[in-house]
């Protein structure tokens, strides 16, 4: 990955990085699912209408935030929603977050499983048919619920998970799940921090070549400064769930609230 972030922030494409985004080109990122499908579903109606609308020859891409499964009880809904996507009219990018890496984590390691269900992972053990081992649970309960998991899992939704990106660049803004260590320069910056970093990013004044557009942190309505664009308003807590559309220098926010049709 390491060369992948070199090659993306070298000094030549550095600067140009804020010179906005091209004619024709509009984005869409969408925050925390967290298991809210029917927040998902609205969203992606919206945003397929708005796309619809777009000028002639516009190029329209969605990119995912992450964080699409846990704490809510539709979030095996989400996956299958999200891995059978088509006839849509814009390219769509899927970022892994947090939650997903705990996930792929417990599928890899049923010694993961305690630490994941204090994400909220038993919610999605639950959507799946699997009944949560309690926190406290033996090896044994751990290893019963990953060999259950493991069978009710569908092989595309498995392949959704593991084909998760960490991030993605376009035009002057990155789009990650969570930030980025404000101590390194991008080049260098880990995927743990991709998926993880609170505080230290949110709390710097460090400006990047990029804007970063990420979730991770849920926030009231939204943030948006020059460092900056945060979409995480707590869907399954509050019954709100946030995109933004870029588009040369404008950006737009768009939620779909619960009970909306």
């Amino acid at each position: 990955m390491f060369e992948r972030l070199k090659s993306l922030f070298a000094p030549r494409a550095r600067a140009t990085a804020r010179s906005g985004l091209a004619p024709g080109v509009r984005l869409y990122a969408v925050g925390d699912v967290h298991g809210q499908d029917d927040l998902l579903g609205l969203m992606l109606a919206r945003l397929r209408d708005d796309a619809l609308a777009a000028p002639a020859g516009t190029r329209c891409t969605l990119i995912m935030l992450g964080d699409y499964i846990d704490r809510g009880l539709g979030s095996a809904r989400v996956i299958e929603r999200l891995s059978t996507l088509s006839d849509l009219p814009f390219d769509v990018r899927f970022l892994k977050g947090n939650h997903e890496e705990a996930m792929l984590d417990f599928l890899a390691d049923p010694a993961a499983g305690a630490l994941w269900v204090q994400y909220g992972g038993g919610e999605t053990l639950a959507g799946y048919g699997v009944k949560p081992p309690a926190a406290q649970a033996g090896p044994q309960a751990w290893q019963d619920a990953h060999a259950a998991l493991t069978g009710a899992l569908p092989a595309h939704h498995r392949a959704f998970l593991e084909g998760l990106e960490p991030f993605v660049v376009e035009g002057p803004y990155m789009f990650v799940h969570a930030g980025v260590d404000p101590a390194k320069p991008l080049a260098e910056q880990n995927e743990h921090d991709f998926y993880w970093i609170r505080e230290k990013f949110l709390h710097s004044t460090r400006r990047f070549e990029y804007v970063v557009v990420h979730g991770h942190t849920p926030e009231q309505g939204h943030h948006q400064d020059e460092r900056r664009i945060g979409i995480d308003t707590g869907a399954y807590l509050t019954g709100v769930l946030t995109a933004v559309r870029l588009e040369g220098d404008d950006v737009t926010f768009l939620q779909s609230r619960r009970g909306e049709r």
